[in-house]
C-alpha cells in the first residue's frame, strides 16, 4: 500500500504487538457489557412478563447497530467530512469499510490495526442505544425500538462521536472525555429522559406493585458490567501503559465509592439497606469515572464516586418522585446525571501527572461540552421518536401491555 492511498482520517500502520493484544481484550470485554451484561441488568429489573422483551432489546441493539457501523456509522464518526460540516460529523470516504483493512490503521491509534480500532469503537455504540432503552421498558413497541436504534445510531450518535473524538468542534475545544462519558452516557441519558417523557408512564405507574422480578439476574448483569467497564476504561487508553492502569485502578475504586455513599444515602432515607441500591450504586460510580478515568489520579476517582453515589439516587428516586415522568430502569438518572457529574468533576481533578492531556482542562469546558451534546441529544432524539411514532407507532396497546412484551411482542414467555 503506498501513502497515496490513504482515506484522509488514515496514517500507515506501525503495529504495536502489546497494543493490539491488550484491545483484542478490551474489545471483548466491552462487547460483554451489552450482552449478556445490559441485559441482565435491565432484565431483572423489570416485571416478569417484560424479562424476555428487555433482552431481545439489547440483542437487537448488537446486531442492528454492527451491521449500521458496517454500513456507514464508523465512517461518519470516525471518518473525515466535508470541510463544511466536519466539525460535526464525518463523511462516507470509509463507508462500507472501503478502504478500512488490518493494514490501515486510524491516525488517532497508528499502533492499531484499523479494523480493532473499528471493532472497538463499534462496543461503544452498541451499547448506547441499549442504554436508552432502559427508559421506554415495557411499553415500546419491538419494531418501533429497532427503527429508533437504527435512525438514533445515524443521526444522534454517529455526529456525537465524531464531534466529540473524530476530530470535530467539541474535541477541538478541548472537552475531555476518556472513555463516553458524554458521548455514551450523558447522551443515551438526554435520550432516555425524552423518550419517557413522550411515551409517558406504563399502565398503572405509581398504583401497580412494579419492583424488580429477579434482583439476582440484577447482580450477575451488574457483575459482568463490572469486569467489561475495565475494558471500557482501562482499553481507551489505546495501549497496554501505566495510563491504561490508572485508568482501570480509577474505575474501581469510584465504583466502590459510589456504591457506598448511594447506599448511605438510602438507608439515611429509607432506614434500610438494599441489594438493588448497592448495584445501582456500583453502576452509577462506573458512569461517572468514565469520563475522568483516564484523567485524574485514585483520589480524584475517590471523590468522584463519592459524589456520584448521592447525585444518581437523587436523579433515580427523588427527581422522579418529584417530576412524575417514568424512566423505567433510569437511564436518565443513572446515565445522564452520573455523565455529567463525571464530566464536569473531570475539570476539577483532570493533572497532567497522570495525561498529558489534561493541560488546560477546565469546568467550563466540560460544561461546554455537556451542553452541546445535551442539546444534539435531545433534539435528534425527539425527531428520531416522531419519526417512529408516525411510522410503526411508538407504544404497545393497554391489553399488550398488561399481557406483558415477552407474549404480546415475541410469543415467548418465561415459566
Amino acid at each position: 500500500m503506498v501513502e497515496t492511498s490513504l482515506l484522509a482520517h488514515q496514517t500507515s500502520l506501525a503495529l504495536d504487538p502489546a497494543a493490539t493484544s491488550w484491545l483484542l481484550t478490551s474489545t471483548a470485554l466491552v462487547l460483554m457489557m451489552t450482552l449478556p451484561g445490559l441485559a441482565l441488568f435491565y432484565g431483572g429489573m423489570v416485571r416478569k412478563k417484560n424479562i424476555i422483551s428487555v433482552i431481545a432489546q439489547s440483542a437487537a441493539a448488537f446486531a442492528l447497530v454492527t451491521v449500521l457501523w458496517f454500513i456507514a456509522g464508523y465512517s461518519l464518526s470516525f471518518g473525515k467530512g466535508p470541510e463544511a460540516v466536519d466539525g460535526f460529523i464525518g463523511g462516507l470516504d470509509a463507508a462500507f469499510f472501503n478502504g478500512v483493512s488490518a493494514q490501515t490503521a486510524h491516525s488517532l491509534l497508528p499502533g492499531l490495526p484499523e479494523l480493532l480500532f473499528a471493532s472497538f469503537q463499534l462496543t461503544f455504540a452498541v451499547i448506547t442505544p441499549a442504554l436508552i432503552a432502559g427508559s421506554f421498558a415495557e411499553r415500546m413497541k419491538f419494531s418501533a425500538a429497532l427503527l429508533f436504534f437504527g435512525l438514533w445510531h445515524l443521526v444522534v450518535y454517529a455526529p456525537v462521536a465524531h464531534q466529540v473524538w473524530g476530530g470535530g468542534w467539541l474535541g477541538g475545544l478541548g472537552v475531555l472525555d476518556f472513555a463516553g462519558g458524554a458521548v455514551v452516557h450523558v447522551n443515551a441519558g438526554v435520550a432516555g429522559l425524552v423518550a419517557a417523557i413522550m411515551l409517558k408512564p406504563r399502565h398503572g405507574y405509581g398504583r401497580d406493585n412494579m419492583a424488580p422480578s429477579n434482583l439476582a439476574y440484577t447482580a450477575i448483569g451488574t457483575g459482568l458490567l463490572l469486569v467489561g467497564w475495565m475494558g471500557f476504561n482501562a482499553g481507551s487508553a489505546g495501549a497496554a501503559d501505566a495510563l491504561a492502569a490508572t485508568a482501570g485502578f480509577n474505575t474501581l475504586l469510584a465504583a466502590a465509592a459510589a456504591s457506598l455513599s448511594w447506599l448511605t444515602v438510602e438507608w439515611i432515607e429509607m432506614r434500610r439497606a438494599t441489594l438493588l441500591g448497592l448495584l445501582s450504586g456500583i453502576v452509577a460510580g462506573l458512569v461517572a469515572i468514565t469520563p475522568a478515568a483516564g484523567f485524574v489520579d485514585p483520589k480524584g476517582a475517590f471523590f468522584i464516586g463519592l459524589a456520584a453515589g448521592p447525585a444518581c439516587y437523587g436523579g433515580a428516586v427523588w427527581l422522579k418522585r418529584l417530576l412524575k415522568y417514568d424512566d423505567s430502569l433510569d437511564a436518565w438518572g443513572i446515565h445522564g446525571v452520573g455523565g455529567i457529574v463525571g464530566a464536569l468533576l473531570t475539570g476539577v481533578f483532570a493533572t497532567t501527572a497522570v495525561n498529558p492531556l489534561a493541560e488546560g482542562a477546565t469546568v467550563g469546558k466540560q460544561a461546554i461540552g455537556l451542553l452541546g451534546v445535551m442539546a444534539w441529544s435531545a433534539v435528534g432524539t425527539f425527531l428520531v421518536l416522531t419519526i417512529c411514532r408516525f411510522t410503526t407507532g411508538l407504544r404497545v396497546t393497554k391489553e399488550q401491555e398488561v399481557e406483558g412484551l415477552d407474549y404480546s411482542q415475541h410469543g415467548e414467555t418465561l415459566h
